[in-house]
């Protein structure tokens, strides 16, 4: 869900059952400045929502491993435990740890990748794919376009691409 929707990893942990929309393939976010704002999955989140769910219709969408804590000083607020299960809300640091601990093999450094780089991934990717800045600034919700450039980093071959299809001599017919 996070690659397929680029947004920032806490907008989707914060999410509930009810800012779901399943049929549109979207979910309602806070963003980073407050606003509410929709985010768009596709086809492998779509299929794997169900199983994550399991029937629950309310609640933390991502939920801990344990159940939460029912009174002391970790006691976390009514709105971030699943009324159904009693597990409370899945935090940032597990999901990034577990996250971690699940790529780092794949990852050349072996220290496995963060949340965040799922975010840079999906927006790289989109931009070789040939999406534009301002396609690429609705689907991350960015305010700025020159926001993007953190992210997007397409090197030398994407230039010589855009040079070569916007050369006017490469584009007469030969006859």
């Amino acid at each position: 869900m996070l690659y397929e929707t680029a947004a920032r990893a806490e907008e989707l942990l914060s999410l509930n059952i009810e800012d779901l929309d399943l049929e549109f393939r979207r979910g309602r976010v806070t963003s980073k400045g407050g606003a509410t704002e929709y985010v768009h999955w596709a086809t492998g989140t779509a299929r794997l929502l169900p199983r994550l769910l399991r029937g629950r219709t309310s609640g933390p969408v991502f939920l801990a491993d344990r159940r939460a804590p029912t009174s002391g000083s970790r006691t976390p607020a009514a709105a971030d435990i699943c009324p159904e299960t009693g597990r409370g809300r899945l935090s940032y640091p597990r999901a990034e740890y577990q996250f971690k601990t699940a790529t780092a093999d794949l990852d050349p450094h072996g220290t496995g990748w963060t949340l965040h780089q799922l975010r840079h991934s999906a927006l790289q990717h989109l931009a070789a794919d040939g999406c534009t800045a301002p396609e690429l600034q609705a689907k991350s919700r960015h305010l700025h376009l020159g926001s993007l450039g953190r992210y997007v980093q397409l090197g030398e071959q994407t230039s010589a691409q855009v040079t070569a299809a916007a050369d006017p001599a490469a584009r007469r017919r030969t006859r």
